[in-house]
């Protein structure tokens, strides 16, 4: 495919920032464009997430429009205004909840009311709590999250945890990495024990015997042995992140001290 480059400074980014939009010259989508913007150094960048990403909070991108390379106020005021719309929409649509009586729809030309029982010493009602707050939950969702993994701001796939020996997937089709997502879906939203499927029935037919609140995994014991194995990995994490954080430290103040220089030359 041919195609035509144009690099340009941005002056709605920090100096150095460049903005390249890319002109295609043939095949199905000739005279589209696409733009991407590059660091000083180099770094290419895709997407306006990818961006925000990188510059953190040193630059506010809320009203900066990735294909023009411009900021617009007004495109953040529309946003907004848009958001407001939505709202008053979405609580037009509630359900009406008043109380007020009734009336008869009948061929008078006088609106007639009526009396509305709510409630009567004859009746008996029952309420089953659990059937009330439990809310249904699609069998084997995880495998929705097959084939997903995690990436950092440069798009590059992070490696994988290991399970330990004692997690043993069950049901149809899981893997490692789906189990892994599931456990940690089930930690994240869940308030109770994650113990895994207890019953063995879900071993033979889990379509029937699952346990829905439970991720796919048979069930398993997390011993004080695990504890402290796993508390020596949280300590080793926080040293490298400790470190990791003290050397970008170091590299932005030598940056700055250079930029320093740089101006004052």
């Amino acid at each position: 495919m041919v195609m035509e480059k144009k690099r340009m400074d941005c002056p709605s980014l920090p100096p150095g920032w460049k903005k390249e939009e890319v002109i295609r010259k043939s095949g199905l989508s000739a005279g589209k464009s696409d733009v991407y913007y590059y660091s000083p150094k180099g770094k290419k960048f895709r997407s306006k997430p990818q961006l925000s990403r990188y510059l953190g909070n040193t630059v506010d991108l809320g009203c900066f429009d990735f294909r023009t390379g411009k900021m617009m106020p007004g495109k953040l005021q529309k946003n907004k205004q848009r958001l407001r719309n939505e709202n008053l929409t979405i609580n037009k649509g509630k359900p009406d909840l008043n109380t007020g009586l009734p009336i008869r729809q009948t061929a008078s030309i006088f609106k007639q009311p009526v009396t509305k029982v709510v409630n009567h010493p004859s009746n008996k009602v029952k309420t089953d709590l659990q059937r009330a707050t439990e809310q249904p939950r699609q069998l084997f969702w995880e495998k929705r999250l097959k084939g997903l993994s995690a990436s950092d701001i440069t798009e590059e796939v992070l490696r994988s945890m290991e399970l330990p020996k004692g997690l043993t997937s069950l049901g149809p089709d899981t893997s490692d990495e789906t189990l892994l997502s599931a456990i940690s879906s089930a930690l994240h939203m869940s308030s109770s024990p994650i113990t895994g499927q207890t019953t063995s029935a879900a071993e033979k037919n889990p379509a029937i015997w699952l346990n829905t609140s439970q991720p796919l995994c048979k069930a398993f014991i997390v011993t004080d042995q695990d504890i402290r194995e796993q508390e020596q990995k949280v300590i080793q994490a926080r040293r490298c992140l400790e470190d990791a954080l003290m050397v970008d430290r170091m590299a932005r103040a030598s940056e700055s001290s250079r930029d320093s220089e740089d101006k004052a030359a």
